[in-house]
């Protein structure tokens, strides 16, 4: 059997994740408690479902403290247990709820404010916030995320999975990674007026770009880098590395290394997510 739990920060698009399983065939369910996990997967597997979908988030929050320990004892029945961790920029988060005019479930009698809900709900989802792969929404549209959710869910999950994410720093840096790699520093295509509307993935920009050594280099030196602590990582018994390349506006310089990355780790299990570039999707 497989299960997908969902959980994160409300208002960073848990429900759109769940729907994206849904889609793929999945039997979901969502706001269970934690501590109802084995039972629940007793019962789904008694009804022949083999693809579950869970969404665990603060709504159950006294049931928080034990999906650490539900999920290992799954595993041990011979449960795929993943989990996928939502989240996104406070002042991305209090917009979407301004915009919905929804309540945030620890809004309770109205004393606290969104903002205050906010950082309560940081500090009682800290504890499983590195559980499993972690999705920043901040600039995502809900096609791109639905995208990236089954990219995801169809990997193998005896295999760690290396993410290779382009993002443009005026943007922000995602919160969801564990290598950055800063290349503003080489030559921009967008100063090119016949180049400036075309992306990292176009052949008159990968042209450019092999025509610059410094461009090899960087990408050679960060390829080095990944490969040199990726056996590490997966002796950690770790599911996915996030790796984010970043440029200014996450068009050109990014989005062409993070295709050279792929290229040089076609061994491994990639995934590409273009960060700005989805937008125009």
């Amino acid at each position: 059997m497989q299960l997908i739990l969902i959980s994160g920060q409300s208002g960073s698009g848990k429900s759109i994740a769940l729907r994206a399983l849904e889609d793929s065939g999945f039997y979901c369910v969502d706001n269970l408690p934690a501590t109802m996990l084995s039972e629940a997967m007793a019962l789904y597997q008694d009804y022949g479902f083999e693809h579950i979908g869970i969404s665990v988030d603060v709504r159950s929050s006294p049931s928080l403290g034990a999906l650490p320990h539900e999920m290992r004892k799954l595993r041990e029945q011979g449960v795929d247990v993943r989990l996928l961790f939502l989240e996104a920029q406070d002042d991305t988060l209090v917009k979407r709820f301004s915009e919905t005019r929804r309540r945030h479930p620890l809004a309770g009698n109205g004393l606290l404010t969104i903002n205050e809900c906010i950082l309560a709900e940081k500090d009682m989802l800290a504890s499983i916030q590195e559980l499993g792969a972690r999705f920043d929404t901040t600039d995502l549209v809900p096609n791109s995320l639905r995208s990236w959710v089954k990219d995801l869910v169809s990997a193998d999950s005896s295999r760690l999975t290396l993410v290779l994410q382009s993002f443009g720093f005026k943007h922000g840096v995602p919160l969801d990674l564990d290598f950055a790699f800063d290349v503003r520093c080489l030559p921009n295509p967008y100063y090119v007026p016949e180049l400036r509307p075309l992306t990292g993935c176009d052949q008159p920009v990968i042209d450019y770009f092999q025509q610059e050594p410094a461009v090899a280099e960087m990408t050679e030196d960060i390829h080095r880098i990944i490969a040199r602590w990726l056996p590490c990582f997966s002796q950690e018994s770790r599911s996915y590395l996030t790796v984010a390349i970043g440029c200014t506006g996450g068009q050109h310089r990014s989005v062409y290394i993070a295709e050279q990355l792929a290229q040089r780790f076609s061994d491994q299990q990639v995934i590409i997510r273009h960060r700005q570039l989805q937008h125009a999707e």
